[in-house]
């Protein structure tokens, strides 16, 4: 407990040390008593569960992977003698994976980490601050505490997701609890989210910069994504609950929203600001870093050249291909081919440009990577050593086609995850970069968790599995708008073209990277049913749900293995 305290205090000092007297002050301990004597002090207590949201959302890829390679939108493909990784990225796309799986360790890690940092700081703040001593306004120790009683829903929602039955804790220090079934887990994150909704402040200024902070709606849209996927989390379908809160959050009843007038305004440079954004990480010129995995992990070796910005990135995934290796498209399955799936006219399918001034345009990086502003070119280094790098929406060795080499035409070509090379596959820029000129603004964009478009999206579900195929059509169309200009639509959404595979494709190409993509399969069970690319569907249920880690497993004899694991 001191040492905790310690390391709260030495930051405090270390943030407050210029202006200071630097007289010595000696201190053999810190007490909770002692530490809570100023309102920074209360909100760097508040503030430690929300960092550890920020590295289990943002900072690191385990999350990310399991959502999206796992899914019909990305993969990392084995680049000839890069990226095998002990086979780890293949087993996840062809669902073979294992409790021995790291990525799966930091899943179940950071949601029970999450639960314990939000209830300790939840008891600390309750236990040992004066706020009216400490002159904070009315309301905020109930704010308080009722934003990490969110943050403990948010990460049981997301443990509920990934595994099912979760340990339950309501306080700390107690003995190790035993998984609890999907039922009890449910109704325990329903149970705080009902709780904390009318307690949480509301948002009444459309458009105030969003610095992090739970607010109503963001508890409320946890709850109707609890409704939404209860069928697939309980076997219980509650749709029309769902329905309820969305129109409740579009109506303002839980805070004044809009959607943003352009498909950016929710990523870009100046996002905090962006009305449509319910609840955002931070990150701020390079000191509260987030996603940066997306540029090292997804950019090719040389892609600084091409983004006029220094930086290192590893050539690693990318979008699965629409097309085979000669030329056609995939048409022995419906999901997937995402690049596809976006219209020509598509404002975010232009080549990302960094314009100037905070302007950009385009979301992907494909084709010769030339850029247009400085013609610095992005060459090779791998199979297209010195070459000009192009990237294309296929995967296959087309370095190993010709006289001499292994395949002696195109149409021999295997496209597989284990056939890709360093032009293989769209890449995914979603979250801008600027140039050297304007470094400053260098991951300045805040990671959106929750926006408003994802509101509609889920009230046009629901009116459609309703039989509202109409109105649900006319809510997506009220977002899809924005990506074309003038908002000219070339095949907007219609009553008679809405069905699962129409909705489902809605939901890839406008929270495409977004770390949804698994959970939308699920609930319109596609995920073990369906064909992609090079996945050929397990037709095994159980495969909705990960297994609990081995290394969670032993750690606690109290734990139950999942089904099939």
């Amino acid at each position: 407990m001191k040492n905790k305290y310690i390391k709260l205090l030495l930051i405090g000092l270390f943030l407050s040390l210029v202006g200071c007297s630097l007289d010595e002050v000696y201190y053999s301990s810190v007490t909770p008593e002692k530490f809570f004597e100023s309102q920074q002090s209360v909100l760097q207590r508040l503030d430690r569960p929300f960092t550890h949201t920020r590295w289990y959302i943002g900072d690191q890829a385990d999350i990310w992977q399991m959502q999206e390679y796992a899914a019909d939108a990305f993969c990392l493909s084995t680049k000839g003698p890069h990226w095998y990784n002990g086979g780890v990225f293949q087993r996840i796309h062809h669902h073979e994976w294992t409790p021995d799986d790291n990525q799966l360790w930091n899943c179940w890690y950071g949601a029970t980490m999450g639960v314990a940092l939000a209830l300790e700081a939840k008891e600390d703040l309750d236990k040992y601050v004066n706020y009216d001593a400490l002159g904070f306004p009315k309301g905020t120790k109930e704010a308080h505490q009722m934003q990490l009683q969110t943050l403990i829903a948010y990460f049981y929602l997301r443990g509920l997701d990934f595994f099912g039955g979760m340990p339950i804790y309501t306080a700390t220090g107690g003995e190790d609890q035993p998984r609890s079934t999907d039922v009890q887990t449910f109704e325990h994150i329903e149970k705080l989210l009902k709780e904390a909704i009318p307690a949480l402040p509301k948002k009444t200024e459309l458009g105030k910069s969003e610095e992090g902070a739970i607010n109503q709606a963001t508890a409320a849209i946890m709850l109707a994504q609890l409704y939404f996927n209860a069928e697939s989390y309980v076997n219980k379908a509650m749709f029309s609950e769902c329905e309820k809160i969305c129109q409740d959050i579009v109506d303002g009843v839980y805070g004044a929203y809009k959607l943003d007038e352009t498909w950016n305004g929710p990523h870009c440079f100046t996002n905090e600001r962006s009305p449509e954004v319910i609840w955002n990480i931070p990150c701020q010129n390079q000191k509260l870093t987030v996603y940066g995995f997306m540029v090292s992990d997804g950019l090719h070796y040389n892609a600084s050249k091409y983004f006029d910005l220094d930086f290192g990135a590893n050539n690693g995934f990318h979008l699965q291909p629409s097309l085979k290796p000669t030329g056609g498209m995939y048409t022995e399955f419906k999901l997937g081919k995402p690049f596809s799936k976006f219209a020509d006219q598509d404002l975010r399918k232009k080549p990302y440009l960094y314009l100037g001034n905070e302007k950009y345009e385009g979301m992907f990086c494909f084709g010769d990577q030339i850029n247009p502003k400085t013609k610095q070119e992005c060459l090779g280094s791998q199979e297209y050593n010195g070459k000009l790098i192009t990237f294309v929406d296929q995967v296959a060795r087309f370095s190993e086609v010709g006289t001499g080499k292994k395949y002696s035409s195109i149409d021999q070509l295997p496209s597989t995850i284990a056939d890709g090379e360093e032009n293989s596959g769209v890449r995914f820029v979603k979250y801008p970069l600027p140039n050297m000129g304007e470094r400053n603004l260098r991951n300045n964009p805040d990671l959106p968790i929750y926006r408003l478009a994802e509101v509609y999206y889920i009230l046009a579900e629901c009116k459609l599995r309703a039989g509202n195929t109409s109105d649900a059509a006319k809510l997506i169309n009220e977002v899809r708008k924005r990506n074309f200009e003038d908002g000219i639509d070339p095949n907007p959404v219609t009553a008679n073209n809405l069905d699962k595979y129409r909705m489902l494709d809605e939901w890839l190409i406008e929270f495409l990277g977004e770390q949804r993509r698994r959970t939308d399969l699920i609930r319109w069970n596609a995920f073990v049913t369906e064909d992609w690319w090079d996945h050929k569907a397990t037709n095994d249920k159980n495969y909705n749900r990960y297994p609990v880690p081995s290394k969670a497993m032993s750690s606690s004899n109290l734990l139950i293995q999942n089904p099939g694991y």
